[in-house]
Formats: structure tokens, C-alpha cells, sequence
């Protein structure tokens, strides 16, 4: 779900995806900032504090610390 600079696939829109890769992650947690959530789903990618935005999508910055 995710290409090989950690782009996730699906854009900023896809919450059934984001929910499906946060319950998989080890490293997920929750951004402290509650402004910064973008999903009414707590466990989601996100609202992980490990992504950084990007135009179309979003990044996963630990994603390769972890090999997830």
C-alpha cells in the first residue's frame, strides 16, 4: 500500500485502507495534536504522528525504520 519512497497508494481519502494499514503497524501512534487528525477513526494512518503530508497522499516517515 505504500511505494517505494513510502508514499501511501490511496491518496488522502481512502479511510478503509489507512485503518487497515494502522492496525498492521507496530509503530502507529496517535498524533497528540488533535487538529491534526483527519479521520474520525483514532487507529488510522492518518491520524499517525509518523506521516507527513504531501500533496496527493501522505508519507510514512517510519515505515523503513520498521520494515513494516
Amino acid at each position: 500500500m505504500f511505494d517505494s519512497n513510502n508514499n501511501f497508494l490511496y491518496g488522502k481519502d481512502d479511510q478503509c485502507n489507512a485503518l487497515l494499514m494502522a492496525t498492521r503497524c507496530h509503530s502507529f501512534l496517535l498524533d497528540s495534536d488533535e487538529n491534526e487528525h483527519s479521520s474520525n477513526i483514532a487507529r488510522s494512518c492518518y491520524n499517525c504522528t509518523y506521516r507527513k503530508w504531501t500533496r496527493e497522499s501522505f508519507i510514512c516517515v517510519i515505515k523503513n525504520a520498521e520494515n513494516i
